[in-house]
């Protein structure tokens, strides 16, 4: 009995790593014939599409199946380094960076004189002075880069072009390593735009209100300790929400058009365009069911010294339970989307 060598497809030689030798069989008319298929057994692969096969087999196996809880430790390390690469890159494009500086500082302009236009000779409206009104402007310009407030489709981008197969296989969560990205890509807008404007209302405030005004800021040490922790917590809110919208992507061929559709809605729930105190009762009431108001107003407000003691409490507890039911619900429709994407194939 002779035998011969299985070659494959999978290997740079055209043969196996594990190759065996296939023997033939011996038939009647004199003339070997090899068998139909090589034996084989777990340690022995030899034919290319059963390589193929198997390949893709574990490839689905190591999305769907369920991973052991790796070390606390090098999974923090892998989010802050995310975080600092991210920041990193963000800070790089300079000239877009000054581009929205510019543009959110002008538009900061125009609404700053919209309010003077509306207050005209009051000193208030719904207990916001106009010096408060005004530095609502800034505050609601300067968060326009840290939460993203007008387009994010990096989720979807990841759906369809398949780069989502390569990041269920990484050693981390899905929604970790994008909340980790996000936090480098606030950061650097906080850096390249919120803190400018903010420095630019200060020091051009003297122009943009009438005379005598001064630019609000916080009141003591605690309370501008209670602006950075309803700040982050504004964050986290509007992360979670924007990634369960681009979770959209798993179930329609073109997501983008519900993802801008959530944007606009949260342009004015949030308190964004105005402050919802200038809203009637029962649009304030509408809006507080969804958890927008949570990332622009409820910041804006504690800023202002709008909210203290139990109300401001109150607030940033309720900026908590969203930021918990948001996250919680982002896993879950995760959860769904990359079981039908298995599904699917992709």
């Amino acid at each position: 009995m002779v035998g011969r060598r299985a070659r494959c497809a999978h290997s740079a030689t055209g043969t196996c790593e594990s190759v065996r030798e296939t023997p033939y069989r011996d038939v009647p008319n004199g003339r070997p014939r090899p068998r139909p298929y090589p034996l084989h057994d777990d340690s022995a692969t030899h034919c290319p599409s059963l390589c193929a096969i198997r390949s893709t087999l574990a490839c689905r196996t190591a999305i769907t199946a369920p991973r052991s809880a790796p070390e606390a430790r090098p999974i923090v390390r892998l989010q802050f380094e995310l975080a600092r690469l991210a920041f990193r890159r963000h800070l790089a494009y300079r000239a877009a960076a000054l581009a929205g500086l510019a543009t959110n500082f002008f538009f900061g302009l125009l609404r700053a004189a919209v309010m003077v236009a509306l207050y005209g000779t009051r000193e208030q409206m719904q207990g916001i002075s106009l010096e408060g009104a005004i530095t609502f402007t800034g505050l609601s310009q300067a968060v326009i880069g840290p939460l993203a407030l007008f387009s994010w489709f990096e989720v979807t981008r990841a759906v369809y072009s398949g780069e989502i197969a390569a990041d269920l296989l990484k050693p981390m969560g899905y929604y970790s390593s994008w909340l980790a990205r996000d936090a480098g890509r606030a950061g650097a807008a906080f850096v390249w735009r919120s803190a400018t404007i903010l420095l630019a209302y200060v020091l051009m405030f003297r122009w943009i209100a009438p005379p005598g005004a001064n630019f609000v800021t916080p009141a003591d040490a605690t309370a501008w300790l209670a602006v950075l922790l309803a700040a982050l917590l504004a964050w986290w809110i509007s992360f979670s929400w924007r990634f369960l919208a681009n979770v959209a992507a798993f179930w329609t061929p073109d997501a983008q058009g519900i993802v801008r559709l959530a944007f606009i809605f949260s342009w004015f729930a949030s308190g964004f365009i105005m402050p919802l105190r200038f809203y009637p009762d029962w649009v304030v009431r509408l809006c507080m069911l969804t958890p927008f108001p949570h990332t622009v107003n409820t910041v804006v407000e504690i800023y202002l010294g709008l909210l203290d003691g139990p109300a401001m409490l109150a607030a940033l507890a309720s900026q908590l339970a969203w930021g918990v039911a948001l996250t919680a619900a982002c896993m879950l429709a995760l959860r769904a989307g990359v079981r039908r994407l298995v599904i699917l194939g992709g």
